[in-house]
């Protein structure tokens, strides 16, 4: 068999190999961190929170975390400080001058952003981390803290989720520098599929328990869900194809006249930001609930608290498909530079028929990435949002309908292909000849 195969050739790539064996070994030891409880709390006595994050904004933060936020655990806060960090320092490059300076200083200056990244990433962890503790004093039976001087157990918490996040986040960036893939999207998809099982076992037995248990609607939700899934991979793998035209070089170094080379294209992706509009968005449609909740007893406190609590309302889908939109163009802004493509165009002698090189192709094809942009954040968006309309049309299971779109199905499909073509990469640069032996499979690689 081909896959067979492929995993043979997977295994001679000694480089390869031991980047696949080093992710798995920080993705086992992030789930090891996600199991171990804070010191001073009895496990056996945290049911209560584990019901507090079944449903709502906090149970879609226990999947992020793979369960970590109601085991009480040392990575109780996940990665999701980081991502926080993140947001705030892209942010603020549109406004700072010395952060776009480093932006434009290439390797240097990426280490330094990474670095007030993780310095603000400490900040953050300082502020959610006593939240989260005093949370544990308003929800835990007061038997279930075995270190009697609160205050003792507040800093040294605090002190040990900080450190969680920390440790977490150097996981991500060496898995992301030795292993395969971005290993700070692989430590959030890990924990997202740790509750898949449970999830859609709890749904399986709420359709099937009882007098006549609904099966076929069952097997209706599957079907549905791989639709979805496809629709998934596929906005992640669109593309339009712009022609290129490459002049040919004369001895000289200039450029025959009215002659040129074979017509080539620029794949333009119709979702350039893959999945980090999803976790942007739904890092800081966190904000307002944990805010509001902070706040006096108003009824305006209160309102909002509810709004932004219901990940399965409509205000809090509204906002957070506006956000998707928001940061899908935002982040293609970022990351696909339309003005150093038309200089590379140019340097190399190609240019778009029709198109003058230089300004007119970087306005051309800026003015394209705008168009297929817009289509693309939309069908996102309404990916993300889709779990709310399973739960009030399908009557689907609050727990398993996360997984209908939504932030977790898409941050699945798309690191998973991400790291699948990493992966690809390798067997096409090493091992071409072994993984692909007629021209028909080498097209329907390439």
């Amino acid at each position: 068999m081909k896959f067979i195969d492929t995993i043979k050739n997977i295994w001679k790539i000694e480089e390869l190999k031991n980047r696949i064996l080093v992710t798995l070994g920080l993705l086992l030891v992030y789930r090891f961190g996600a199991q171990v409880v804070l010191p001073g709390v009895d496990a056996a006595q945290l049911a209560q929170l584990g019901t507090q994050t079944q449903d709502g904004i906090l149970g879609l933060l226990n999947a992020f975390t793979g369960g970590a936020f109601a085991n009480a655990s040392v990575f109780a806060l996940g990665i999701m400080p980081y991502i926080s960090a993140s947001i705030v320092v892209q942010l603020m490059g549109i406004a700072i001058p010395y952060l776009q300076k480093l932006q434009k200083e290439g390797e240097s200056g990426r280490k330094k952003i990474n670095q007030i990244t993780r310095w603000l990433t400490i900040a953050i962890t300082l502020v959610q981390g006593p939240g989260y503790i005093y949370n544990l004093f308003a929800t835990l039976p007061a038997e279930a803290f075995v270190i009697p001087n609160q205050t003792i157990f507040v800093v040294s918490s605090v002190i040990i989720i900080s450190t969680g996040c920390v440790f977490a986040m150097w996981l991500g960036e060496k898995i992301t520098d030795k292993g395969i893939g971005n290993g700070i999207s692989l430590l959030i998809m890990v924990g997202i599929i740790a509750t898949l099982p449970q999830s859609f076992v709890q749904n399986f037995i709420s359709r099937t328990s009882g007098e006549g248990g609904d099966i076929i609607m069952v097997l209706i939700e599957l079907v549905i869900w791989f639709v979805i899934i496809l629709a998934s991979v596929l906005l992640v793998m669109a593309v339009r194809q712009i022609p290129v035209q490459y002049a040919r070089r004369t001895a000289g170094g200039g450029y025959e006249k009215n002659v040129f080379g074979s017509r080539q294209y620029i794949p333009l992706k119709l979702n350039a930001s893959g999945v980090m509009p999803i976790i942007f968005a739904q890092a800081i449609m966190f904000v307002p609930g944990f805010v509001a909740a902070s706040m006096s007893e108003s009824e305006t406190a209160q309102g909002v608290t509810a709004a932004f609590s219901d990940i399965f309302g409509l205000w809090y889908n509204l906002v957070f498909a506006l956000l998707i939109i928001v940061f899908t163009y935002f982040y293609t802004a970022i990351t696909v530079p339309t003005n150093k493509m038309a200089d590379d165009l140019k340097r190399s002698g190609g240019f778009i028929p029709g198109i003058r090189p230089g300004t007119e192709t970087a306005d051309y094809l800026d003015k394209i990435m705008s168009q297929i942009t817009l289509p693309g954040s939309i069908f996102l968006a309404l990916i993300a949002i889709f779990p709310a309309i399973a739960v009030k049309l399908l009557d689907v299971q609050q727990g398993w309908a996360l997984f209908f779109g939504g932030t977790s199905l898409l941050i699945m499909v798309g690191v998973a292909i991400d790291t699948m073509q990493q992966v690809n990469s390798y067997l096409l640069n090493r091992h071409y000849d072994g993984l692909m032996k007629t021209g028909k499979n080498r097209k329907a690689v390439a």
